[in-house]
């Protein structure tokens, strides 16, 4: 994808199929999708506040309204973190 706005979604997921809900965006602006892939990491390392069994991070471009179901995130291996990163999606 060109250019463009990407913002970073930080979604609070439960248990079985329901989709996650969205905690809230991070007000920091990416003109490229790279770009906010590439701060996703230390954008999760700063959600501790979030209450929801898994959370992830979700670069959506700007207008976009962000879309994780259970099926999409990724689980760790065991022992790793309960901190996810989801697919990417526009």
């Amino acid at each position: 994808m060109g250019p463009g706005i990407f913002l970073i979604a930080i979604m609070g997921c439960g248990e079985g199929h329901a989709p996650c809900q969205t905690v809230r965006t991070l007000e920091t602006r990416y003109e490229t999708r790279a770009a906010c892939t590439a701060a996703t990491e230390a954008a999760l390392s700063s959600a501790t506040d979030v209450d929801a069994p898994v959370v992830v991070a979700q670069c959506v471009a700007a207008g976009a309204r962000p879309n994780v179901g259970a099926a999409d995130v990724r689980l760790p291996a065991p022992g790793r973190a309960s901190l996810r990163v989801s697919p990417l999606r526009s």
